[in-house]
C-alpha cells in the first residue's frame, strides 16, 4: 500500500485535531513534514494552519480561510507579500457586510486567495445605495468543514483536500472541493478546484484567483511576462501607463492602483503562462492554467510604499472583477445546472535561478510569436464598468 491518509477536520464525524505533526516516518516521503495547528492570539486567534514541507519548499495553507495559501518559503526566500494587515486573519474579524462593501480588505494578506463564489468583483449597490454584493465575495472567509492529507510514497506526492460550502437558504448552494498537491523537492504546487452546484435548481458563480507577490521578488524594474492576445486598461488612470504595464515602478506613497485586463494565448496543450521576475531575471514566480477553464487574466499593480503593501497581483479568472451586475449584463457570470461541477486547475512554479527564469520566458515568447496583440489604449466598454 503506497498511500496513507489522515483526516484533520470532518464536522460530520465531529473530528478536529487541534495539533498534529507528521514526519518522514509517517509520510514515507523523503524530506517531508506536515504540521497542523490552531493559531492563538490577535486577529489570527482560531485560524487553522496547515504547513507542508516537501523537503525543498515549505507552504502554509489556511483551511479556515477558504483553503487559501498564506505564504511559501524556499530557504530564506519568503514568497508572498508584506500586507499591512497582520494575518492570517480569522473570518470573525472580517466585516464582509460592512456598508462600504470593502470589509474584505480587513483580512487580505495571502499569497493566494480565491475571490467568489457568488461574486468576486468591486462592491455592487442597488438603486437605493444598499450593498448587494461585497468586494471579492465570501469564499476566502469561509472555513473548510472537511480537511484531509494524503501521502503517496510511490509518487512522492502530498495532497491536501478541503471542502468549503458557500450556501444561503433560498439562494445559492455551492461547494468548493479544493485539492492542493506537491511532490518531494518540487519548487511549486498545483491546485485542482471543483465547484459543485448542490441545489436542485440552476446556480451561478464567479471565480478569480488573487495571486499576490511582493518584496523581495517585486522590486523596481521587475517585469510581468505573458502571451497577450487582447489587452485593455481598466480605467483612464491605468491607460496613462499603458506602455509600461509590464514593468513595475518603485514604491511611491499614495500610488493609485492600476489594473490591466487580458485574454492570453494558450500553447499547444491549451495552457497559458504568466511570469513575474525580478529586475535582474535571477528569480521569478509563474502561474499556468487552461484558458478554456479560466479565459481571463488580470494584472494588479499596487506600487504604494512598502509599509502600505507594495504588491503585484497575477489573477486568472472566469470573469473580470467588476460589480456583479455589470458582469451579468455581459454574460460572464457562469451558470451551473443542478448537480453540475466545474473544474479549475492552476500550476504555481518558483524559479530560483536565471536559467529557470529564462526557460519560462522562452516558453511564453514561443506562445506569443504567432500572435498580433489586440491592444485597446482606452478602457473597453464591455470589459470595464
Amino acid at each position: 500500500m503506497t498511500k496513507k491518509s489522515w483526516t484533520l477536520i470532518d464536522t460530520d464525524r465531529k473530528v478536529h485535531h487541534d495539533a498534529i505533526s507528521l514526519g518522514v516516518n509517517d509520510t514515507e516521503i523523503s524530506g517531508s513534514a506536515v504540521h497542523f495547528r490552531r493559531l492563538r492570539g490577535g486577529l489570527r486567534d482560531g485560524v487553522d494552519s496547515l504547513e507542508v514541507d516537501n523537503g525543498k519548499l515549505r507552504t502554509v495553507l489556511l483551511p479556515t480561510r477558504g483553503m487559501g495559501v498564506w505564504k511559501a518559503w524556499l530557504d530564506d526566500w519568503e514568497i508572498g507579500w508584506k500586507s499591512p494587515v497582520r494575518g492570517p486573519v480569522h473570518p470573525k474579524f472580517v466585516p464582509i457586510g460592512d456598508p462600504t462593501g470593502l470589509g474584505w480588505l480587513d483580512g487580505f494578506d495571502e499569497l493566494l486567495c480565491r475571490c467568489g463564489l457568488s461574486s468576486n468583483g468591486a462592491p455592487d449597490f442597488n438603486q437605493q445605495g444598499r450593498l448587494t454584493w461585497p468586494l471579492h465575495g465570501r469564499i476566502a472567509n469561509l472555513p473548510a468543514h472537511m480537511l484531509e492529507v494524503e501521502c503517496d510514497r510511490e509518487e512522492g506526492q502530498i495532497a491536501v483536500r478541503g471542502v468549503v460550502d458557500e450556501c444561503r437558504f433560498h439562494f445559492l448552494k455551492l461547494r468548493l472541493t479544493s485539492t492542493w498537491l506537491t511532490r518531494a523537492g518540487e519548487l511549486g504546487f498545483r491546485i485542482i478546484d471543483e465547484v459543485t452546484n448542490l441545489s436542485g435548481t440552476h446556480g451561478e458563480m464567479e471565480l478569480l484567483y488573487h495571486i499576490n507577490l511582493g518584496e523581495p521578488l517585486l522590486e523596481p524594474g521587475a517585469r510581468i511576462i505573458a502571451p497577450v492576445r487582447t489587452m485593455a486598461p481598466r480605467d483612464a488612470h491605468a491607460a496613462e501607463s499603458l506602455e509600461q504595464w509590464e514593468t513595475f515602478p518603485p514604491p511611491k506613497p499614495g500610488f493609485a492602483e492600476q489594473v490591466y485586463l487580458f485574454q492570453l494565448q494558450p500553447g499547444e496543450d491549451g495552457r497559458t503562462h504568466a511570469l513575474l521576475r525580478n529586475a535582474g531575471g535571477t528569480r521569478g514566480v509563474s502561474v499556468s492554467f487552461p484558458v478554456a477553464q479560466l479565459p481571463y487574466f488580470i494584472v494588479w499593480k499596487n506600487a504604494v510604499a512598502s509599509q502600505d503593501g507594495y504588491v503585484c497581483g497575477l489573477e486568472p479568472a472566469i470573469n473580470f472583477p467588476n460589480p456583479r451586475s455589470f458582469e451579468e449584463r455581459h454574460g460572464r457570470v457562469r451558470k451551473l445546472l443542478p448537480g453540475e461541477t466545474l473544474r479549475f486547475e492552476l500550476q504555481f512554479e518558483i524559479h530560483d535561478d536565471a536559467a529557470g527564469v529564462e526557460r519560462t520566458e522562452r516558453a511564453i515568447y514561443k506562445m506569443q510569436q504567432p500572435l498580433t496583440t489586440t491592444l485597446y489604449r482606452k478602457p473597453r466598454a464591455e470589459w470595464s464598468s
